[in-house]
């Protein structure tokens, strides 16, 4: 689930415009300029040399002329060969025909992004292949993307989206403000992946040619965030292909492979014409399942970057810092240690509080590698309503052991919990857990299934005491304002606090709104945010323009190119 943050001003990406046709404005008026003086001179010229003859001063003219000439060529030349010069980030003429090959760890099924689930998709097609009417950069920021600009009514009802000038989809046809009302429009009819996240809608359409609007019937401040997924995503109507294995987009790349599960080709669009142009001709994307081939991938130098990868696994490439780059990106996953709200055990809130003080999230952190954050509420560093909460339980075995002793349990008559958790998360944490809880009296039993155990017993029927999994998701609040999520947490002041905020069109007023409702969950502890998951991508020292940040669930792919 995900809310925007809507804003009552214009905005714009600076130099848009100018980057887009490859000149700012007073360059373009220099060169026009330039180019009539430049005319005038030599229409000058050839009239003199004409009547040269007839003058009595001809020869000396001419030989001032050519003097005047030279000094002129000469400025010309100088001028063109520096105003001229190949931009390396733009120019098709600079792309790169060294392969780069990036090893990720989540595949696609397919390649329909509209009615096909999972973030893999996200990562590896939009702003790569499909483009939408806005953007996210890797702070979390909205950004211009096919709309150079965009206003928002005071009331939040109505925004105006200014879209780019000679856009066009990679089979050639026009991009225009009627492709972005289909798209849209079709969003909501047929209920593709992203149209529960844009509101009521009143309606939506091109004013021009290059105008659209969207008109709501109630203000939604998670609407310009929907739009930089797939709810803003533009796709031609007119366009033949199999959506599975095939896209048409207006994106710098092209799907020119795809292997289920395994790998995609990409290359470079040669009708882009956007303001990220592909630095290098052909992308591959590997998809491993196993780390330890990954690692072989990387070392072998089949691949030059890989992400994610383990603090362990990726240490022998941080201490070869002569040929390997290693960092950890910020995003937005939260590890969350749910507590059945529902549960025999767990609806009592002191059982809660002490699971939170028993914790010793500085340990789990450090066994991980210490690239991971504290995290101590449902709202990470880079979302909407942030607020650091991790003071609100800190570790204290003294606090945690007098509310179990409340409860009428201790370390020789332990409480019996289970927890759930998917099998893609190893062993580490639940060993760690179960070692942490039991001086407070909880005998923790550890039961590691499949995923799709998980999302029947879990996620569907709640059948649970404790569960922890990633919530990678940005904006995902809504889910504590549910009481039919799998938490079975619900609280009438956060729903209000949460309705509230994403009907304020002041962003400022949304914010506070949600870090109050923050509060008060974490406070109430129907969960324990272990950490906010940090990536870890290792890449080789000679790959430029490999993103670091958010890159599990944005990847732009256009800036990548070895030297």
């Amino acid at each position: 689930m995900s809310n925007s943050k809507p804003e009552e001003s214009v905005h714009e990406e600076n130099g848009a415009t100018e980057k887009f046709s490859g000149k700012t404005n007073d360059e373009a008026n220099k060169s026009t300029s330039f180019a009539a003086s430049t005319d005038s001179s030599l229409n000058e010229a050839e009239k003199y040399a004409y009547s040269g003859s007839k003058r009595k001063m001809g020869k000396i003219w001419l030989f001032s002329l050519a003097i005047v000439l030279v000094v002129v060529f000469s400025a010309i030349f100088a001028t063109l060969t520096t105003s001229n010069k190949p931009n390396k980030s733009n120019s098709v003429s600079e792309i790169s025909n060294k392969t780069v090959s990036i090893g990720l760890k989540l595949a696609p099924t397919n390649l329909d992004i509209r009615n096909q689930s999972g973030s893999s998709l996200d990562q590896l097609l939009i702003g790569n292949v499909y483009e939408g009417l806005v953007a996210r950069n890797d702070i979390n920021q909205v950004v211009p993307s096919l709309a150079q600009s965009w206003e928002i009514s005071k009331d939040g009802l109505r925004y105006t989206f200014h879209m780019r000038k000679g856009a066009v989809f990679s089979n050639g046809n026009k991009l225009t403000a009627h492709d972005a009302e289909w798209s849209f429009n079709e969003l909501i009819a047929k209920k593709y992946r992203g149209s529960n996240m844009v509101g009521q809608v009143e309606s939506a359409k091109a004013k021009d040619d290059y105008t659209f609007e969207i008109t709501l019937k109630e203000p939604n401040a998670k609407l310009l965030w929907a739009l930089c997924s797939r709810s803003g995503l533009v796709f031609d109507k007119n366009a033949k292909y199999d959506a599975k294995t095939q896209a048409v987009g207006s994106g710098p790349y092209l799907i020119d492979k795809f292997v289920p599960n395994d790998r995609v080709v990409l290359k470079a669009n040669p009708r882009y014409k956007g303001i990220h142009r592909a630095q290098t001709n052909k992308i591959v994307i590997r998809y491993f399942v196993d780390d330890n081939a990954a690692v072989d991938a990387l070392s072998s130098g089949s691949v030059q970057a890989l992400a994610p990868i383990s603090g362990q696994l990726a240490k022998p490439f941080k201490d070869d810092s002569k040929r390997y780059d290693v960092s950890a990106g910020n995003g937005t996953d939260k590890f969350v240690l749910a507590m059945n709200m529902k549960g025999e055990r767990t609806k009592d809130k002191r059982v809660r509080k002490a699971i939170r003080y028993a914790i010793d999230h500085k340990q789990i952190i450090a066994s991980r590698g210490g690239t991971d954050l504290a995290l101590g509420g449902p709202i990470p560093s880079l979302d909407p309503g942030y607020e650091d909460l991790t003071k609100l339980y800190p570790h204290d075995l003294h606090r945690a052991k007098a509310l179990m002793k409340e409860v009428g349990f201790d370390e020789s008559h332990p409480m019996d919990l289970t927890l759930t958790y998917p099998n893609i998360y190893g062993t580490q944490i639940g060993d760690q857990l179960r070692s942490q809880l039991k001086p407070i009296g909880i005998n923790l039993k550890v039961n590691i299934v499949e995923f799709t155990t998980w999302l029947q017993d879990v996620y569907k029927n709640k059948q649970y005491d404790l569960s922890m999994v990633d919530h990678n998701e940005s904006h995902d609040f809504g889910q504590w304002a549910d009481p039919t999520y799998y938490y079975g947490y619900d609280n009438k002041q956060v729903q209000d606090l949460y309705a509230k905020a994403m009907l304020c069109a002041d962003p400022k007023e949304s914010d506070k709104l949600l870090a109050q409702a923050a509060r008060i969950i974490s406070e109430d502890a129907p969960a324990d945010w272990l950490f906010n998951y940090r990536v870890v991508t290792a890449k080789v020292k000679n790959l430029e323009g490999m993103s670091f940040d958010m890159n599990q669930e944005i990847l732009p792919l256009y800036n990548l190119r070895l030297s």
